[in-house]
């Protein structure tokens, strides 16, 4: 269950309203302490600190009411400059990258110091009595409030500095590479259970698994949506206990018609209604996707940027390099990685779910099919990714892996011939095409030979 708790987590991180709530209720709580400490410590003393306020009861009510009618003013300004920003991005990243905005803890924060700190002014200027017999004036909270004020002042300066850069391509292509990276860390760890070198009673041919798929029963989703998230532990301990062999049709990220097939349950006749709830529970589906489990989500959001700024309208070519550099940092790590089968074993080590899975080509495919696409007329682009081609080559040691990158070279160059104008710029590209394929040979002739060793 961690992983769907970090899937909830994530949904509220990425909203304007939980932090800044949770800072306003602590503030609420903080006013309701401080009031009654002053309550409870005698007036005498409080007045013989030099750190406390010490004014009147109508000084202390105009201290309040300036601070909260500020606060609330400065809050408004915030509120409009994120809507500003968030605008800005929209129109020159993608709107898929709202998310990245919206989950910035640090425009977060500062809405809340501005909410919170006005609603502690209006709570401790409830407090304060002017009439002489029941004279009351919380020292130590109005110290606190002007403190409070303070600390806001230099929040304000810091958000319009974190504003001004957080919108900066490179800020924009850093902080989406971070969660790519996070998310290349989780889905493929350097260790892993089950990868293709994994024992001969965790491998299923072609045939048996085409065997099985003739004598199953489908589960149709019950709702559309993307698949953001699969219970794999929960569903081989269901197939444990009915013994049952259950094949995924669906990886994490893509869209799920209602009623398309998420499972085959092997032997169907087996799969009663109380399973088929169960099953259903261990799977959840959104409006848009996540990367909680979907490692294709970073990459689409990088590749957005880079298309977007290939477009006639944006034209900067700058943008997409940096977007296609990240992008084959991410592919470097992954080439180093064991890839999972998808084969998941129960306890007695017996085959109870075999799940569709992404690998270096899905990957590879998803980061340079676009851009390769819409580069074809841009040749320092188009150079950025052969070369990016070739180091990432140079790193791969599975055979597969320099496959699907010779493919992409092949068309990458098939494009550049078919598009470029210039005699000059096709040579150009020939010749770095010519530099990645035999960093991909060279790979190879060092595979066969730490092999024959």
């Amino acid at each position: 269950m961690p992983t769907l708790i970090r899937l909830y987590w994530d949904r509220l991180r990425s909203s304007f309203w939980f932090l800044p709530t949770g800072m306003a209720i602590t503030a609420a709580a903080l006013a309701f302490a401080l009031v009654a400490v002053d309550r409870s410590t005698p007036t005498d003393w409080l007045l013989d600190q030099a750190w406390v306020y010490t004014g009147g009861a109508d000084g202390a009510s105009a201290v309040l009411q300036t601070i909260a009618g500020s606060m609330i003013t400065i809050a408004g300004v915030v509120f409009s400059l994120t809507l500003v920003a968030l605008s800005l991005a929209s129109s020159q990243f993608g709107p898929r990258l709202l998310r990245n905005f919206m989950r910035d803890t640090t425009n977060q924060v500062v809405l809340g110091t501005f909410v919170s700190t006005f609603l502690y002014c209006l709570l401790v200027l409830r407090t304060i009595r002017h009439d002489t017999e029941a004279l009351f004036v919380p020292h130590v909270a109005v110290t606190f409030g002007l403190v409070f004020a303070l600390a806001s002042l230099w929040v304000l300066i810091y958000f319009i500095h974190h504003v001004s850069t957080s919108i900066q391509a490179d800020s924009v292509i850093a902080r989406v590479a971070h969660d790519l990276t996070d998310a290349l860390e989780e889905q493929f760890p350097v260790v892993r259970t089950i990868t293709d070198t994994a024992p001969a009673e965790a491998r299923l041919d072609a045939t048996t698994l085409g065997e099985q798929a003739r004598a199953s029963l489908p589960l149709p989703a019950t709702r559309a949506g993307y698949l953001l998230w699969a219970d794999l532990d929960r569903l081989v301990d269901l197939a444990a206990s009915h013994d049952l062999v259950l094949q995924g049709q669906r990886r994490i990220g893509q869209y799920v018609l209602e009623g398309g097939v998420l499972l085959l349950v092997h032997p169907g006749h087996r799969l009663s209604g109380d399973l088929t709830r169960d099953l259903h529970e261990c799977f959840r589906f959104g409006e848009q996707r996540s990367d909680v489990q979907d490692v294709e989500f970073a990459v689409r959001q990088l590749v957005e940027v880079a298309v977007r700024a290939l477009s006639p309208g944006v034209n900067d070519p700058f943008t997409a390099i940096a977007c296609v550099d990240r992008l084959g940092a991410s592919l470097g790590r992954l080439a180093r990685r064991p890839m999972p089968s998808g084969i998941h074993l129960d306890p007695a080590r017996q085959v109870r779910l075999v799940m569709p899975v992404t690998d270096f080509g899905d990957m590879v495919d998803a980061a340079l099919n676009q851009i390769r696409q819409h580069a074809r007329t841009d040749v320092a682009v188009t150079i950025r990714m052969l070369e990016v081609i070739a180091q990432v080559g140079a790193l791969a040691d599975r055979q597969a892996d320099r496959a699907v990158l010779t493919r992409h070279a092949d068309m990458i160059v098939a494009g550049a011939e078919a598009a470029l104008p210039e005699p000059a710029d096709r040579a150009t590209v020939r010749q770095r095409h010519a530099v990645a394929i035999q960093a991909l040979q060279r790979g190879e002739v060092t595979e066969r030979t730490a092999a024959g060793s």
